[in-house]
């Protein structure tokens, strides 16, 4: 049977549309896009989703929020958490997943995996690149990166699977550095799929992480 992957979106889509197409080109054989999620309607993501005959599911985490407000807004995806597909992948993720989503994936052993636009323990949480970018106009860092981590309780704080860094230059533009990142996190997202799915049932054990090619 195929592998099957989730992808929670928000926006574009475009590390899915990397997704779709490695599928379609075999780099990731043997494996389907059972579903994508979003939080929102307008995402083109879900075009994307829909120009490849792949299922979607809209799900606005504010009103749902007002209506339960007691309750855990990411419970919405517990149906996507307990088909225990054999990986669950974030593609920009909604929103910070919490335990109650978390815990029914744990306990499939079924894997949900993040891209973050930083190192590892570098930058972790929102605006990561013009972060780095600050740090680096006033010569606190001189390095950054993408890793593609497993999602743990702790923001981008789960193990890296694949690691890759992005050269920082001299009279870079914010912008300069966010092509730069964007043009090699579609590859870095391809192979840790990859990773994940070749060593499924492992757990996300050091031994999995690896530097990205290309």
């Amino acid at each position: 049977m195929p592998s099957k992957l989730v992808i929670l979106i928000s926006g574009n889509g475009s590390n899915l549309q990397a997704l779709i197409d490695a599928i379609a080109d075999g780099v990731l054989a043997d494996t389907v896009i059972a579903l994508v999620v979003s939080n929102r309607k307008d995402a083109y993501g879900l075009e994307r989703a829909r120009k490849a005959n792949i299922p979607t599911l809209y799900h606005n985490l504010v009103p749902y929020g007002k209506a339960h407000p007691s309750a855990d807004p990411n419970t919405k995806y517990s149906p996507a958490a307990r088909a225990a597909y054999d990986a669950d992948l974030a593609d920009k993720v909604l929103a910070i997943l919490s335990p109650p989503f978390l815990s029914p994936l744990t306990t499939t052993q079924t894997p949900i995996i993040n891209l973050h636009p930083a190192l590892p323990h570098a930058y972790d949480g929102a605006n990561a690149i013009p972060r780095a970018y600050a740090d680096f106009q006033a010569g606190r860092t001189q390095r950054t990166g993408i890793m593609v981590h497993y999602v743990v309780n702790e923001v981008d704080r789960g193990e890296p699977i694949v690691v890759k860094e992005v050269e920082m230059r001299k009279g870079d533009s914010l912008g300069d550095l966010e092509e730069r990142v964007h043009a090699v996190e579609h590859g870095v997202l391809v192979e840790a799929v990859g990773v994940v799915l070749a060593g499924r049932g492992k757990g996300g054990g050091e031994d999995e992480r690896r530097e990205g090619g290309g």
